[in-house]
């Protein structure tokens, strides 16, 4: 391999020598126009063909932006793709007040610290959130930094206040909402009992017992009432956004009692006092309740040659008694003033009332006595004052009921009672224009349920 290369080195010395000798027999014109034409040559070489160029042009690549450099590519996004991001939901934490719930209690079940609870409280109106109440409900509404939004404290569907955070503090709001009233009438035939008959006509049992109260100073419930009797009553039903929260006042009844009917009408005089009145405008109240028990059996009679169940001889029996269950309510018959509350031989326990100076009534073997009641203590009717029992010389629980008239004792279950003021006669004609339409709800003629619509519900908000 060495002399081939030798001699291929040899040869191009020779070559090189002679170009160079050739190249200095040339004259200067003669190699400037060498020169220019190597120049031209190289040049022209140098040049693209045609189809060089066009195959450039079809096949460029065009050089990326900065931002599609930094940014993957994307295809053109849709005009809905610019909406906004929606941020999750708030939520809501309800609490129920509990029986011995506190605020600190009920913020910690929540998630908040005493922290978020006193600022609520230094807020405006923040004072109302210590008074709880077990049944009421907080609402906590919590935004997604996990912040309070918002705190509503709901008594129940119609009353709420709430505390909405804002820039510089919790803004107090009350709100209160008005039910739909609606005016109904219901009506019934007593065959067992006046509860049962109340279900049948879907009344609950509060209406029923102001039904009875309401008629209460003519129909002793306890005894007279009698198979077919029946009844028929107008009253407000309150409905909230379609459903029905409750029932509101009895407009107008009647009742037929062994035969015998018996109307009653709402009416509130322009002093803004509220009674029920007979057709006429005379108070269906009288000064004493027939019966200072609710729906109790009577168990003896007003007899004043009856004998004693437990002393077995001839004695008085100067009242009427009713057996009920221990621990009854027993109720004043009439306005007045306890004379006596306390132990008074084979009666037991006994309350005393004076009413005026012509009435007295008397309330014996009682279980005990209502917190409140003793000597001197001023009762309304209707108040209870003491619950049923068998203290004294009493052979089971009732109550012995005494009714004096200038200190005479009477039957309670026939003397006749005082009326309470009737409508002055120069309001007499606004209580016609009042109370008619009512009345003709009740008339034969006019349907067993009929229905009005008092007012719309409105929202009413306090600032």
């Amino acid at each position: 391999m060495q002399p081939v290369d030798m001699k291929r080195k040899k040869r191009f010395e020779v070559k090189r020598k002679s170009v160079k000798a050739v190249l200095k027999q040339l004259p200067r014109m003669h190699l400037a126009a060498v020169a220019a034409l190597s120049f031209c040559l190289g040049t022209f070489l140098m040049l693209p063909s045609k189809e060089t160029e066009a195959k450039r042009h079809s096949q460029a690549i065009p050089i990326p932006s900065l931002q599609s450099i930094q940014e993957p590519f994307q295809a053109t996004p849709e005009l809905e793709d610019f909406a906004p991001i929606e941020e999750p939901d708030n939520r809501l934490i309800n609490q129920k007040v509990k029986p011995g719930d506190n605020l600190s209690l009920i913020f910690k079940r929540a998630g908040f610290t005493d922290r978020d609870m006193m600022a609520l409280l230094q807020a405006e109106n923040g004072k109302k959130l210590a008074s709880l109440y077990p049944g009421h409900h907080l609402e906590f509404l919590v935004g997604v930094n996990g912040a309070l939004q918002k705190l509503s404290y709901i008594q129940d569907r119609l009353n709420s206040f709430a505390y909405t955070r804002t820039a510089g503090g919790y803004h107090y709001s009350e709100i209160q909402r008005k039910p739909d009233i609606i005016l109904s009438t219901r009506s019934a035939t007593i065959t067992e009992s006046l509860f049962l008959a109340g279900k049948k006509a879907q009344l609950d049992d509060k209406l029923v017992m102001e039904l009875a109260g309401i008629f209460g100073w003519d129909i002793d419930f306890a005894l007279d009432i009698r198979e077919n009797d029946s009844f028929k009553v107008l009253f407000e039903e309150s409905f909230l956004d379609g459903d029905k929260i409750g029932n509101g006042n009895i407009l107008a009844a009647e009742f037929t009692n062994r035969g015998k009917s018996f109307r009653a009408v709402r009416y509130e005089d322009i002093n803004g006092n509220t009674q029920y009145y007979t057709p006429t405008g005379d108070t269906m109240r009288k000064e004493f309740l027939r019966t200072p028990i609710d729906f109790a059996r009577i168990s003896s009679h007003f007899n004043l040659s009856r004998k004693h169940p437990v002393l077995n001889k001839i004695r008085a029996h100067k009242g009427t008694d009713y057996a009920a269950a221990r621990g009854t309510p027993i109720k004043a018959a009439g306005d007045g003033k306890v004379t006596f509350a306390g132990r008074k031989g084979g009666y037991g326990n006994v309350v005393i009332i004076q009413h005026g100076q012509t009435y007295k009534t008397f309330y014996a073997h009682i279980s005990k006595f209502r917190k409140g009641i003793h000597k001197g203590s001023r009762v309304k009717q209707g108040q209870v004052i003491a619950y049923v029992g068998s203290t004294g010389l009493a052979t089971g629980p009732h109550l012995h009921y005494e009714f004096h008239v200038n200190g005479a004792v009477r039957n309670p279950l026939t003397v006749k009672l005082p009326k309470a003021k009737a409508v002055p006669e120069a309001e007499l004609q606004r209580f016609y224009q009042h109370t008619q339409p009512l009345l003709a709800e009740l008339t034969p003629e006019a349907p067993s349920t009929k229905v009005a619509v008092r007012h719309t519900n409105s929202d009413t908000k306090k600032l």
